[in-house]
Formats: structure tokens, C-alpha cells, sequence
């Protein structure tokens, strides 16, 4: 094939649904006919769907660079917060501080707390018989999970949650007032924890705010607009996939009683299956960068400035690293080449807290219920996301009360 300078037509429509069933047979075209696609949608992007040419642009920093676009589609007001929307050696300092803050020793010392906020989290739908596993648990744990992390009071978790989920849905829609007012509640509570923080500052390896305060970049302290821009990031990031995830999971195991018992008898299998879960369910088809110079692939050449997401949902459903991708397939010999938390500079700083709290919910909700099934209609996230944003569902409790 000629390499041509640009696209004469829209190649596909993202906008065309929101079912993730119809998004991921889109994704399974474009993969087999027109790998590097392109379309008109919100401003006009690129879209990479194989896994090995997302892969490869998630390692190469240099060519695909974060600084200028992130997402597709954007915040509406264009802002830039580090570490997601810088490029080394910026981005580096910021990473190292929460890095520093996410080690084992640390996420082994969060878990007894984090099953004690899903328990409680879970308990009114239980005792209800019925919820919307994304909307309602799905979107208050995760607030819990942000709030024992970042060390903030405990207060703050409910409001995170309401306002997060506000600002989400803000964002999906380009709805730029609520999204200014959502985003500088946020603000306010990153700016309050700096300013307590220098203060009382807490060991670096415990807490994130005072780990970015500690942080040098060229020998000088991290400027004070990023390092509150770096926890605004932090408070929000952790309150989007979770909801998507935990829905999509739940809607396969409501259509698949089988898996849903068997995972339920043998909890020893969650680890496993929560990764072949987050390969078919990654939540991210909007994550994007532009390049550095002219790139050709496929035949198509992509200029400078020029959006390119990187479709992890659909790489992780390429045929030619995962055999029968729409499948569920326990133990996957090759499971650890998904990439549901990107790769490379930018892929989840987040990723050991992230599969420690899915582990923790699903399984919460797995001993907690005898069976549960879909109770009413779905609906699909928008870009950048996929997946099912609300999944009702009809639960049957363990009886706790034992024989009578």
C-alpha cells in the first residue's frame, strides 16, 4: 500500500453506539481491514486497534508524546496536569512520588481497611436484594480505596464520590460549567491536603502528598500549580474505571451462572480471573498522544499534533496475541500481555491498588450472595471509556442466620 498523507474519508464512527457489544465488533473490523483508522469525531483522531501497534506506541515516549494530547475526547477547558499530561524528564519526578507511595509493603497494610469499607459499601444493595453494581457500589468504594491512599479525613470519601461521579459524567457529555464547578471542589480538596501537609508532613512512603512535597526537579521543589494539579489527577483517576469494570465483570457473570458459582466455591481462582476479566473488559478506548515527527504505519501517515488513540480495549481482544478474544478463558498461558493498565511511562501508577480493590469487591460481592442476575437495562460508557456504566442487578443473600 502507498503511504497517503491523511485520510480522503471517516473510517468509522465512535460516536455510532455506546453498547460495548457494537463498539467491540467495530474495533474487531478495523483491526482485520484498517488498522490505523480515522475519524472525524471530536475535532478528528486516529485510532490504533492492533496490539502490536499499541504496545509499541505506549513504550516509544519519544515519538508518542502525552504533552499535548492525552485523551480523546479532552477536558473541555484544556488543562495539563502532570504526570499523565507531561513528558519526561517533567513527568518523571511526579511518578516517582506515587510510585514510592504503592508498593507492597503499603497495599498489604491498606487491605484490612479497604474490606471493611466494601463490606459496608456493599451491605444496602445486599439487604435491599438489588442495586446498580456501577452506579452505587461501583462508585463509592473506589472513593474509599482514593481516600485511605491519599491519607485524607475520612468525610471526604462520600463527597469524593458524589462529586467525581458529577464531574464524569460532566466531562462524557463536554458539559464545561459543571465541569469547571465538579473539578474545583477537587481543587480544593488537593489544595487543603498540600496545605496540611506541609504543615504536618507524613513518611514518604505512606503518603502521596508529602511524597510530591519531597520531590526535586532540576534541585528545586515541585511547583506548587503541578504538585496540586498532580493530586487533583490522583483524587479522580480512581473513580473512573472502577465503576465500568465492576459493571462489565458483573453483567458476564450474571449471563454465565456457571462461572459466577464456580468463582464463588473457589475464590483462590479470583486473582486469575480478575486479569482475564480486565483484558475483556479494559475500560479505555480513548487514551491518546500525538507524535513527534511524520510516523507511517499501515500505509497511513500520521503528522504531528495530529490526536492517536491507543485502543487498549481493542488490543486486548487481538486474535493474534489471544486466541478466541471474546471469550473467557482461564489461566491464559500469556494473560500478563494484556494491557488494561498501558504500558511503558504512562501505564497505571495506580495498577497494585486497582487489582487489590477489584479483588476485594468482587469477592465481597461474590461470599456475600448465593446468586445474582441483570435487573433491567444496561447502558454503554461514552468515549473515552467502554464498558457499562449501570448494571442493575437483582442479588440473593447468603442467609448469615445459619439453621434454625
Amino acid at each position: 500500500m502507498t503511504a497517503v498523507p491523511g485520510p480522503v474519508h471517516p473510517d468509522f464512527d465512535p460516536l455510532e453506539s455506546d453498547d460495548p457489544t457494537v463498539a467491540h465488533g467495530l474495533y474487531a473490523r478495523l483491526r482485520a481491514e484498517c488498522p490505523v483508522a480515522h475519524t472525524d469525531a471530536y475535532g478528528g483522531f486516529w485510532a490504533l486497534t492492533r496490539h502490536a501497534d499499541v504496545a509499541a506506541a505506549a513504550g516509544d515516549s519519544a515519538t508518542f508524546i502525552s504533552s499535548v494530547r492525552a485523551v480523546v475526547p479532552s477536558d473541555p477547558r484544556g488543562l495539563r496536569r502532570p504526570p499523565l499530561n507531561f513528558d519526561a524528564p517533567a513527568h518523571t519526578p511526579y511518578r516517582r512520588a506515587l510510585d514510592r507511595t504503592l508498593q507492597r509493603a503499603r497495599i498489604s497494610r491498606l487491605e484490612p481497611r479497604l474490606r471493611a469499607h466494601a463490606a459496608r459499601e456493599l451491605s444496602p444493595m445486599v439487604e435491599r436484594g438489588s442495586g446498580d453494581v456501577a452506579q452505587e457500589f461501583g462508585a463509592r468504594f473506589p472513593a474509599w480505596v482514593t481516600t485511605e491512599w491519599l491519607n485524607l479525613h475520612p468525610g471526604i470519601a462520600p463527597q469524593l464520590a458524589d462529586t467525581a461521579t458529577a464531574w464524569v459524567r460532566a466531562w462524557r457529555r463536554m458539559d464545561g460549567p459543571v465541569v469547571n464547578e465538579m473539578s474545583e471542589r477537587m481543587y480544593q480538596i488537593a489544595r487543603d491536603l498540600v496545605r496540611d501537609r506541609r504543615h504536618a508532613p507524613r513518611p514518604v512512603e505512606e503518603d502521596p502528598a508529602s511524597s510530591l512535597l519531597a520531590e526535586r526537579l532540576d534541585g528545586r521543589p515541585l511547583e506548587e500549580e503541578h504538585l496540586v494539579g498532580a493530586l487533583r489527577q490522583s483524587l479522580v483517576v480512581g473513580m473512573v474505571a472502577p465503576p465500568i469494570i465492576l459493571g462489565s465483570i458483573c453483567v458476564h457473570l450474571a449471563r454465565d451462572p456457571e462461572l459466577q458459582a464456580r468463582l464463588r466455591a473457589h475464590p483462590e481462582l479470583l486473582p486469575d480471573a480478575l486479569e482475564e476479566f480486565l483484558r475483556l473488559y479494559t475500560p479505555y478506548r480513548g487514551f491518546a498522544r500525538t507524535v513527534s515527527r511524520d510516523v507511517e504505519l499501515h500505509g497511513r501517515v500520521i503528522r504531528p499534533r495530529e490526536p492517536v488513540t491507543l485502543v487498549y480495549a481493542s488490543a486486548n481482544r487481538d486474535a493474534e496475541v489471544f486466541p478466541e478474544p471474546d471469550a473467557f478463558v482461564l489461566g491464559r498461558p500469556n494473560i500478563a500481555q494484556h494491557l488494561a493498565f498501558g504500558r511503558g511511562r504512562h501505564r497505571c501508577v495506580g495498577m497494585p491498588l486497582a487489582r487489590l480493590s477489584l479483588r476485594i469487591a468482587l469477592g465481597e460481592l461474590l461470599s456475600r450472595t448465593t446468586h445474582f442476575a441483570l435487573d433491567g437495562p444496561l447502558e454503554g460508557a461514552r468515549m473515552p471509556e467502554i464498558g457499562y456504566v449501570s448494571a442493575p442487578l437483582r442479588l440473593t443473600p447468603v442467609d448469615e442466620r445459619g439453621p434454625r
